[in-house]
């Protein structure tokens, strides 16, 4: 069975209900979630062998965020504990033309606190064959873009495939250093990296070009970019999102492999019950489509982008959709119907 790793920081997550607005929540909801740990947990729903890689401070939050990855079947056998706090987010679900609006409240904690060599890499790393990051570690703090960085090189010596979401959050980077001067060093060993093309650029500190997805014959020199600056990269990804209102979105993707531009169709969601966690369902999605069938990239495209669809349709940070439900949206089946 192959076996997936992947590393970042498990967050509590604290969310207003029906859509209130912060001012006016007297109570929040408390879930887990994360965008590295929302990756296992699609994988591990798939079927296949989901490890996440954590800190988490020895309390009971702590236990409680570790319970949470064996209630979802996610491995946790090489969790470490440390640090004083476990990291926190509040959500303001949006609605209509209203959008959603996140605060973090995850300073000094596990996570962003954990230090180089904290972790075994080539122990935990030896009978895995795909690494999963995101561009959240290395924002977190500057130890944690260390411990992250070992663990790619790790990887990429014991000849793992690495993919990254590249995951701006311009909330995250507050420790001095910019994206262009910790991600690019990162990022030479990734072999497949998911992101717009000008966060790519501007993460890899390279002018934005304001890409147009529709015009397929223009991508493949903006994508060759990225190949040359990244020399490890075999893939190139996009998720495509249109924003029609925060209750209604439009979901495609693009796939680029050095040769060929691989297109999915547009998809519409309407409502949207949860948008937070939907590119994560993507990545998700794609790792297993390509652990599954590897030469079949159109498949793990479409795969991908019919995860992220229906995540929209989940509260809470994890995609909960089934391959079967997946499958129903890949034949056509948009109708919604009660399954008796």
């Amino acid at each position: 069975m192959k076996k997936v790793v992947t590393f970042g920081e498990i967050l509590l997550r604290l969310s207003t209900e029906r859509h209130l607005r912060f001012s006016q929540a007297e109570s929040y909801k408390a879930t887990y979630g994360g965008g590295e740990f929302n990756v296992a947990v699609s994988l591990a729903n798939y079927g296949l062998s989901a490890e996440f890689i954590t800190r988490l401070p020895n309390n009971e939050l702590g236990t409680c965020a570790l319970k949470e990855m064996r209630k979802l079947n996610v491995g946790c056998q090489n969790v470490v504990f440390g640090g004083d706090r476990l990291g926190i987010y509040f959500l303001e679900t949006g609605a209509s033309t209203r959008a959603s609006n996140v605060i973090y409240d995850r300073a000094n904690s596990s996570m962003g606190t954990i230090n180089k060599g904290t972790i075994n890499w080539k122990e935990i790393l030896k009978e895995a064959t795909w690494f999963h990051w995101s561009g959240i570690t290395p924002a977190l703090s500057e130890s944690a873009g260390a411990a992250c960085f070992e663990a790619i090189k790790a990887a990429h010596e014991l000849g793992i495939t690495i993919s990254t979401d590249l995951n701006y959050r311009s909330k995250l980077w507050q420790y001095g250093k910019q994206p262009k001067e910790v991600m690019p060093e990162m990022l030479q060993y990734s072999n497949l990296i998911l992101g717009d093309i000008d966060t790519a650029y501007f993460m890899l500190g390279v002018d934005k070009v304001n890409p147009d997805y529709q015009n397929e014959a223009s991508l493949p020199v903006l994508y060759d970019k990225l190949f040359d600056l990244c020399p490890a990269l075999k893939t190139a990804v996009t998720t495509l999102r249109y924003s029609v209102s925060a209750s209604h979105q439009r979901i495609g993707g693009v796939l680029y492999d050095g040769k060929t531009i691989f297109n999915a169709d547009v998809k519409e969601v309407t409502p949207v019950v949860d948008r937070v966690g939907s590119g994560d369902a993507f990545m998700g999605g794609l790792i297993y489509g390509l652990c599954e069938e590897p030469l079949n990239k159109q498949r793990a495209l479409n795969f991908a982008v019919a995860a992220c669809c229906l995540k929209h349709t989940i509260a809470g940070d994890y995609n909960l959709i089934t391959i079967e439900e997946i499958e129903k949206l890949l034949d056509g089946d948009f109708s919604g119907k009660v399954s008796r």
